[in-house]
């Protein structure tokens, strides 16, 4: 009997045991955690079935414009970013001693003037003199000589007085040619040398991308005819380009030749300092997305990125082909469909499945 109430009293702790954890077992489980990520839109833009660069839109003329005469600026009428017009006032330097200076030649010029007419009139004199043989040739000839150095004087008065004339307009410094401004290297109160950069000017008519080639593509840049450009911030349209230029050497640094693609139909949307794909190939043939390269995730070989649902909120994996890298950015050549939404910070803390909550205020 022992025996049995051991064993009956076994039991009975199982029971209670089972019982305790089936009461553990109906309490509610912790809700799952909310993570706030940052999401972009996928854009998938055009790209080219051989090579492509990507480089920056400038303009083909960026002027240094610079006063001619030194000085102290007392007013510039431009700021970085604005149009201007052939022949629009950008700065001015203070006038007061140019002036001065233009007063002095002038007065200089009136007196050489009265010589010069003095000294005509006298040679004028002499000359019925010597007609009448009352002056010897001699003395004819100092008078004519006394004319010549009177009318040089004057000339060089005059060319003194043009000159600092000239000098008196270059106090005020112009655009030479309509653009937009890009650069403010002076300031007003500031007292500039001749030739010291005051303001850059960009032209708007001709504009170009500048890319880097490695030096085993350079030939194929050259071979082609008419190279494609997309914009990064307008991939449904491409313009035309055309090779204006390749530098004779390489850069010491990344061992690469800059290269200049001119824009041929480019249009207001073409910007200076956007981000632009040179395409040799023909364009449409394939897409890719840009994203950051924070969306990246490493599972093993294959490179993944987040994608969020629309409807639940929940992300799952996505497997992706990556193509070239672009400073902070990654091309996407395979994987993504446009208008999915992918977590681009806080990848490398999410689980499959998980909630998730939209920093960035898209819905």
């Amino acid at each position: 009997m022992p025996r049995a109430e051991h064993r009956m009293r076994a039991s009975l702790m199982l029971l209670a045991g089972a019982a305790l954890l089936a009461g553990c077992g109906e309490k509610q489980a912790p809700p799952a955690e909310i993570r706030p990520v940052k999401t972009q839109l996928v854009r998938l833009q055009a790209m080219a079935s051989e090579s492509s660069y990507s480089g920056e839109v400038r303009a083909r003329y960026e002027t240094r414009l610079a006063f001619r005469v030194g000085g102290k600026i007392t007013g510039r009428y431009v700021e970085v970013g604005q149009e201007v017009k052939s022949g629009q006032a950008l700065a001015r330097l203070d006038p007061q001693d140019l002036q001065l200076s233009v007063m002095a030649k002038r007065a200089q010029r009136d007196a050489a003037k009265a010589d010069f007419e003095k000294a005509k009139a006298d040679l004028d004199r002499y000359a019925h003199l010597l007609e009448r043989k009352f002056i010897s040739p001699a003395e004819f000839d100092q008078r004519r000589l006394a004319y010549e150095a009177a009318r040089s004087r004057f000339e060089q008065a005059e060319a003194q007085l043009s000159f600092d004339a000239n000098q008196a307009a270059y106090s005020s410094l112009v655009a030479d040619h309509a653009g937009v401004v890009t650069s403010v290297d002076a300031e007003v109160g500031q007292v500039v040398a001749p030739g010291q950069s005051v303001v850059r000017v960009a032209r708007l008519d001709e504009k170009e991308v500048l890319v880097n080639v490695p030096e085993s593509r350079v030939e194929e840049l050259r071979a082609v005819e008419q190279p494609k450009v997309v914009l990064w911030a307008n991939p449904g349209k491409v313009y035309r380009g055309r090779l204006r230029e390749i530098a004779p050497d390489a850069d010491r640094l990344t061992r690469t030749y800059a290269a200049k693609i001119s824009i041929i139909d480019a249009d207001n949307l073409v910007r200076l300092g956007m981000t632009a794909n040179v395409l040799l190939g023909e364009v449409g043939k394939s897409s890719a997305a840009r994203l950051p390269l924070a969306a990246l995730i490493q599972r093993g070989k294959q490179p993944q990125v987040w994608v969020v649902d629309p409807k639940s909120g929940k992300v799952r994996t996505l497997p992706v082909k990556v193509g070239d890298y672009i400073d902070n950015d990654v091309m996407i050549l395979s994987g993504l469909q446009n208008g999915m939404r992918v977590v681009t910070a806080g990848a490398t803390l999410l689980f499959e499945g998980q909630q998730v909550k939209l920093m960035d205020g898209a819905n």
